[in-house]
């Protein structure tokens, strides 16, 4: 798992370093069977949802580490990365308050990135 949280912390910094609000990686390990973890990030427009998803490619390309698949779209106000053990929640304010995936996952272990 170490592996995972590594690649969490990175993708959490890039969202951190592109202005994304409440970056929250979620430990999610223990309770989950599909990943390790989320990392999640609020975006005040849709620019900058398209902006931090471009942040997290941009970071991890270079590495060649790519997405399983990328769902939604920035109209849709939440884009879905899956990095298989972690998954990449981006949404707009609303769109994360509307769905409050914190509460779901409540029980697990959260770090707040600045």
């Amino acid at each position: 798992m170490d592996g995972s949280k590594t690649l969490a912390q990175k993708i959490a910094d890039a969202l951190s370093q592109k202005k994304g609000d409440e970056v929250l990686i979620i430990d999610i390990a223990e309770k989950s069977s599909f990943a390790d973890f989320f990392v999640m990030a609020s975006a005040g427009s849709e620019r900058q949802l398209e902006a931090l998803k471009d942040a997290v490619e941009d970071t991890l390309e270079p590495e060649s580490i790519f997405p399983r698949r990328v769902e939604g779209q920035k109209q849709s106000g939440w884009i879905l990365m899956d990095y298989g053990d972690v998954v990449v929640n981006i949404l707009t304010a609303d769109m994360r308050a509307k769905y409050s995936i914190e509460k779901i996952w409540g029980d697990c272990e959260f770090t707040l990135v600045k």
